[in-house]
């Protein structure tokens, strides 16, 4: 399909939409093809102030706490499915977006991944962006329209910065400082920031997290989710890569029992020969 041309019955049946759950959105294809045409407009712009960010708060990862990081724009077709998806999901938040604001209720337009080698670092990325970023409660978005800043030039988080975890997780997260979610099986962080004009969102996970989040959303999510044999087995990939992070903080852990004990040794010894040479000095 031409990426400048929306055709309907191709795109509902590339993303398993039947013509009930389309209609169930209450949304003209007419607006929908006229999003998807303006997006298609600004995207390489889109794309150009996801480079501008990462240039300016990313691209020195030892400042920014993080083992490495990535940067897209949505894909123009995923857009819409998602605004269809979310009309149907909540149709009172999202009853008035149209070609003319849907940037306004659509923050991932340009998303951002940042990546930690150990689960327990993202105190590192959250100290990091909070510190470089306006994070005030007072001026969080809670109504899409009414809280929209039309200040280009204001660079601040807009929501309160969130976590999703499994229950069981180990406690890692403090709650004075970020939203913890607990229901399901994904694991990533959220921060929602307003840069040149629009939200980016940046999510944060280990790479072993990333991993399986990637063969989840190519197989599973969100088109068969109703799909239980696929359902059970990203299920079990997830538990793999939780336990894989586990046991990777563990080694960590192991790491840093290990060399304080050969610290401890080291000044042992230390002090044994100090003592050893004290008293071959000493007169008989």
């Amino acid at each position: 399909m031409d990426r400048n041309v929306l055709d309907r019955s191709e795109f509902l049946g590339e993303y398993n939409i039947s013509e009930e759950e389309f209609a169930s959105a209450e949304m003209t294809w007419e607006e929908l093809r006229a999003i998807y045409n303006d997006y298609t407009s600004i995207q390489d712009h889109l794309t150009e102030i996801g480079k501008d960010f990462v240039d300016a708060y990313l691209y020195d990862i030892e400042r920014a706490g993080i083992h490495s990081y990535r940067y897209r724009t949505k894909e123009p077709k995923h857009l819409i499915e998602k605004i269809l998806r979310k009309r149907r999901e909540d149709k009172a938040k999202f009853a008035y977006i149209n070609r003319e604001n849907y940037h306004k209720y659509i923050t991932d337009l340009i998303g951002i991944r940042v990546f930690f080698l150990y689960r327990e670092d993202w105190i590192h990325f959250h100290r990091y962006i909070t510190s470089v970023f306006e994070n005030n409660p007072d001026i969080y978005v809670i109504d899409r329209i009414r809280d929209f800043d039309e200040d280009a030039g204001h660079y601040y988080i807009a929501e309160r910065p969130k976590v999703y975890k499994r229950a069981g997780d180990s406690r890692i997260y403090d709650e004075k400082l970020i939203d913890i979610k607990s229901d399901g099986i994904y694991r990533s962080l959220h921060y929602i920031v307003k840069f040149k004009g629009y939200y980016v969102e940046i999510q944060g996970r280990t790479l072993f997290e990333e991993g399986w989040s990637e063969i989840d959303h190519d197989i599973v999510y969100p088109y068969f989710t109703n799909d239980e044999m696929l359902k059970d087995f990203s299920t079990l990939l997830n538990r793999l890569s939780g336990m894989a992070d586990e046991m990777s903080s563990y080694f960590r852990r192991m790491r840093a029992t290990k060399e304080e004990w050969e610290r401890a040794l080291r000044d042992m010894k230390e002090l044994a020969d100090g003592c050893e040479e004290k008293l071959r000095r000493k007169p008989n």
